[in-house]
């Protein structure tokens, strides 16, 4: 074995400037796929934690995933009604702190209740439709990550003032409204209340921050005109990927519709598979790339070691040996350029993340990038297996030759 892999180094560092040549290949190739899986990953990650973070894990309505049935379909199997105006029921989960209490046995997080309503906001003689969310601050901080998200004032502002509101950042800006304002909330129930802007939050979700608002839970069940009204419960849990199989479970013991986050964002994330196909066929077209180069080298020293060939198989190295040969040399090759490429990519990273834009649609001003160990052993992997394809055939056609046919000259 020890003789193969000396022939394998002599045969590389003989052709050094062709060597060197393989070897940048094989680490651009591995460099830019390290770069570019650093940064669609973090990328992607940075957007799906503004998702997550945008709204509740798992939001618990008091609507029903399917429609109540009538009590004719109950009574008779074959009967369809069509038309029919459903019975009006009072709005709300029923009894939702025995609810609450029930979930918060097994539930793996925080629970929080809150009123939804939809509202019109005036301000300046102008009309804004708004979702207003009446919170409870000691318990908001628990399920959401919108304590973090204030840009002035806090969640406790709401106390501050009597019927206070906290709106997005970017619902203020059409309003023109800031810190102080006095604005007009009315809703289709007939509710009219004046409140105070005390605070503005930025998600980094535009089209929350553009129609939402926060209030009191109370000052919600006033806009609502139902004392006691809870129509929604947040929930946020501590391992986000497991919120649909949990937000299921909710559904079952409730009977309540339960959306968690990747069911409300499933139209976005379904993108995200295409993209990751995208990204990883371009990521294999570089290595691959990269390996034509190692096919020619071992190919190029095929051709000129065709007497060493010769000479080798004389002394009676079989063919099994003089193709080990080979596949060595462009294994030597692919290891060499893996690592090269990892430092490339590593400086790639480095370099793409001292990049500073200034974008008005962007909350960081850095590149997301993930230092990801396994990118690293994805290329180096892939770098190892396409040097040894190149390698292969031409390894294989240099071991079938015969070598009286080369002594005589006849190749």
């Amino acid at each position: 074995m020890s003789l193969t892999v000396d022939i394998a180094l002599t045969h590389v560092r003989s052709r050094a400037r062709q060597t060197l040549v393989a070897v940048a290949g094989v680490a651009t190739g591995v460099g830019f796929s390290i770069m570019m899986a650093s940064l669609m990953v973090g990328s992607q990650n940075d957007f799906m934690r503004q998702l997550i973070d945008a709204l509740p894990h798992i939001a618990v309505s008091d609507e029903q995933r399917e429609p109540q049935r009538q009590p004719a379909e109950l009574a008779f199997g074959a009967v369809r009604i069509y038309g029919l105006t459903p019975e009006r029921r009072r709005e709300g989960i029923k009894n939702p702190m025995a609810i609450m209490a029930a979930l918060s046995a097994w539930v793996p997080g925080a629970i929080a209740p809150s009123t939804k309503t939809q509202a019109i906001l005036r301000y300046a003689g102008r009309d804004f439709a708004a979702s207003v969310t009446g919170i409870d601050p000691h318990r908001e901080r628990y399920v959401s990550a919108l304590p973090t998200q204030m840009r002035q004032g806090t969640l406790a502002s709401l106390f501050t003032a009597g019927n206070a509101i906290i709106l997005g950042d970017r619902l203020a800006e059409k309003m023109g409204a800031r810190i102080g304002s006095n604005i007009t909330v009315q809703t289709g129930e007939g509710a009219h209340i004046g409140a105070q802007v005390v605070g503005l939050f930025h998600s980094g979700v535009r089209q929350v921050d553009e129609s939402t608002a926060y209030v009191l839970v109370k000052t919600a069940q006033i806009l609502a005109q139902q004392t006691g009204l809870i129509n929604e419960l947040r929930v946020r849990v501590r391992d986000p990927l497991a919120a649909r199989d949990i937000a299921q479970r909710i559904e079952r013991e409730t009977g309540y519709k339960s959306i968690a986050w990747q069911e409300a964002h499933e139209d976005l994330l379904s993108s995200f598979v295409v993209r990751n196909v995208v990204m990883y066929t371009v990521v294999g077209a570089i290595l691959l790339v990269a390996s034509f180069g190692t096919y020619n080298i071992i190919s190029t020293i095929t051709h000129e070691k065709a007497r060493d060939i010769a000479i080798l198989k004389s002394l009676g190295l079989n063919e099994r040996t003089v193709r080990r040969i080979f596949v060595l040399e462009a294994l030597i090759i692919g290891l060499a350029g893996a690592l090269a490429g990892f430092l490339l990519g590593y400086l790639l990273c480095v370099a793409l993340g001292t990049i500073e834009i200034n974008n008005p649609f962007m909350d960081a001003n850095r590149l997301p990038l993930v230092y990801d160990p396994l990118h690293y052993a994805i290329a180096g992997l892939v770098a190892l297996v396409s040097s040894f394809a190149a390698g292969y055939a031409p390894a294989r056609k240099a071991a079938r030759v015969h070598p009286v046919d080369i002594i005589r000259g006849a190749t």
